[in-house]
């Protein structure tokens, strides 16, 4: 599913409940234009910035990162942990590239929980 079809839907579904998520008001809550925000649900324009695409995760109550990735974008602070060691970075997501969500999940604790 495409970045736009992805937060039509999810909208639309959420206007379906209550009328606040009307293309024009979210537009205004996130600080576009109700016409740019319908181009972008459409797919006729790319997706927006870093910034408007947080502000439009936050009013859809989605995560960020996956409307990020959804958008072709990674957020500022993982470029920046990544531009720290990118070899490194690089090799282990291409490791972890097919290894099951759990096994990265158990690897993500491990990390957390300083057990290691």
């Amino acid at each position: 599913m495409t970045f736009g079809k992805h937060v039509r839907e999810h909208r639309e579904i959420l206007k379906s409940r209550d009328r606040r998520f009307s293309v024009r008001q979210v537009a205004r809550r996130i600080g576009v234009e109700p016409a740019y925000l319908s181009k972008i649900e459409r797919g006729d324009v790319a997706p927006p910035s870093e910034a408007k695409t947080r502000a439009l995760a936050r009013e859809l109550g989605e995560d960020p990162d996956v409307l990020l990735a959804m958008a072709g974008k990674v957020s500022s602070d993982l470029q920046e942990i990544i531009r720290k060691r990118p070899r490194l970075f690089a090799e282990l997501i291409r490791q972890l590239k097919s290894a099951p969500d759990h096994a990265i999940l158990h690897i993500a604790r491990d990390v957390r929980d300083g057990d290691w």
